[in-house]
Order: structure tokens, then sequence, then C-alpha cells
């Protein structure tokens, strides 16, 4: 089933690779595993180092989930989540918009990135003594 061109699965690719150096993990896997270990260099990867079919991520994450008594969410929801931690971290909204693939930088700041009260009453702040005003 191929996407269609606009549709934004289709705009980029969304292979984040680990941050550098990230050999240890393959070394040793590659040692333990051998010719059947497949070096992606993906960070979350099958037992075997194939990319993780979305359906089997999915059922992992309801299995963890449920086994930790967290409240019931998509696996989608974590994509906004990322965006706001981003955010929250400093990191500008062009990298977000890359980790998640999004084809246009609106989408990210717009649908994804969700600020806290705490961030408004920051700003707002801050914005007051720029202009003079008490702290």
């Amino acid at each position: 089933m191929g996407r269609e061109r606009g549709h934004p699965a289709a705009c980029g690719q969304r292979i984040v690779g680990p941050p550098e150096p990230w050999p240890p993990c393959s070394k040793i896997c590659t040692s333990r595993l051998g010719s059947t270990w497949a070096d992606t260099g993906l960070v979350f990867t099958t037992r075997t180092g194939r990319p993780i079919e979305p359906r089997n991520l999915v059922r992992s994450f309801v299995r963890i989930r449920d086994s930790h008594g967290i409240r019931k969410i998509r696996v989608h929801a974590i994509r906004h989540t990322t965006a706001s931690l981003l955010k929250d971290l400093g990191v500008p909204a062009r990298n977000t918009q890359i980790i998640l693939g999004h084809a246009h930088i609106s989408t990210t700041q717009q649908i994804y990135t969700h600020v806290d009260e705490a961030a408004r009453r920051e700003a707002l702040t801050r914005l007051n003594k720029l202009l003079g005003g008490a702290e």
C-alpha cells in the first residue's frame, strides 16, 4: 500500500539515528548474535536488529502500558509529548520538525507543540520585565 504524495509520512524519512558515539550496543549485539544480527544503526530494533513493525510496536506499547497501570493513551500521543518536551528543553522548532518527520514546520508548531500554564506565565513575566514592569 503506497502513500499518496503530500501525505505527511511520504514527505520525509522518519528514521533518526542514535546520538554519537553509538558503537557499544552494535558491537555487543554483533558479538552475541553473530550473523543473525542486522546492524541497521537504529536505536530501537527487534531482537535481531531489524526495524520494528508498527503493529508490533503498538502491541508492545499496550502490553507495557497496561502492565504498569498507565492510563490508556494511544502511541501517537507520545509524538505530542515528545514535541512539547523538546520545546521545553529549548530545542529549535526546526529540529523538532525533522525529528518528528513533519513536512511543514507549522504542523509541528500548531498541532504538536503544546504550551503549559507555567510556560505562558514565564513568557509574560519576561515580556513585562523587558517593558520595564515589576517582576
